[in-house]
């Protein structure tokens, strides 16, 4: 039980992952078992909350939003799985670290696999591509005001999917909390306080040790001047040899 507690996170990373290949496989169709979904054919449109939010299904073959990868279809595969791997690590790694800072990083771990899934095995799943050459499924279409960048009027946000906004949602947390995010020191010790940061205890002990010493001789100062100032004061009270003498005590005689 402590083990599922302290990876919680890892759980709820699985639940994302299932959820963005849930609906993957809606809007794609399956059979399974002689059950026969049809899902929604390539481009279809199906309106949500009017033209503002709809189902648009699109095949990625490229990144997030639609994005194209030039380099190679491959190397972008294996490139996501090196980072998920990476990211699991690394979120294991931050368990003694800020809570959001592990959030950001799980968010970013469950969009990279549930990505990874789709470009890894669809293309088999479906008889399409060959292993590592899937496309993505994307299909959540959302209006916005009309911006103009470089030239190019953008009138509807990229169609995208779940594991899509882990990954922004990830990237938007860790902006937030840049400043919680360890380095590599601290990740290696597992603490923000590094050794080095704080006095060593034998340095400490010394320390210690002048303040007594430096306490101690300056009450021996003390101590030594009130014995000298009580001094001074006794003998200035004690009799002297002209007030104890006989002759000075005696009546006059006549």
């Amino acid at each position: 039980m402590k083990i599922l507690r302290e990876q919680k996170l890892f759980w709820i990373a699985i639940i994302l992952v299932l959820i963005d290949q849930a609906t993957k496989v809606l809007v794609k169709g399956f059979t399974l078992f002689g059950y026969t979904h049809a899902g929604m054919y390539p481009n279809q449109i199906i309106d949500v909350i009017g033209d503002t939010v709809r189902l648009t299904f699109v095949e990625n073959p490229g990144m997030a939003f639609g994005i194209e990868f030039g380099w190679g279809k491959i190397f972008l595969s294996l490139f996501s799985v090196v980072a998920m791997v990476g990211l699991g690590w690394y979120l294991y790694r931050l368990r003694m670290f800020s809570m959001w800072v592990q959030v950001g990083i799980m968010l970013l771990l469950a969009g990279a696999v549930g990505n990874l899934i789709d470009r890894v095995f669809y293309g088999v799943f479906y008889g399409e591509m060959p292993l590592f050459y899937g496309y993505v499924v994307d299909f959540i279409d959302v209006d916005i005001p009309d911006v103009t960048l470089f030239g190019t009027t953008i009138t509807r946000w990229w169609i995208f999917n779940i594991a899509d906004s882990c990954v922004s949602c990830g990237i938007v947390t860790l902006l937030f909390v840049n400043s919680k995010i360890p380095t590599f020191a601290q990740l290696k010790q597992g603490s923000y306080i590094l050794p080095d940061s704080s006095p060593s205890t034998e340095e400490s002990t010394e320390e210690s040790t002048d303040n007594s010493t430096g306490d101690s001789t300056a009450s021996d100062t003390v101590s030594e001047v009130e014995n000298q100032v009580t001094g001074e004061q006794s003998a200035d009270t004690l009799p002297t040899e002209e007030t104890l003498s006989p002759e000075s005590t005696a009546p006059d005689k006549e």
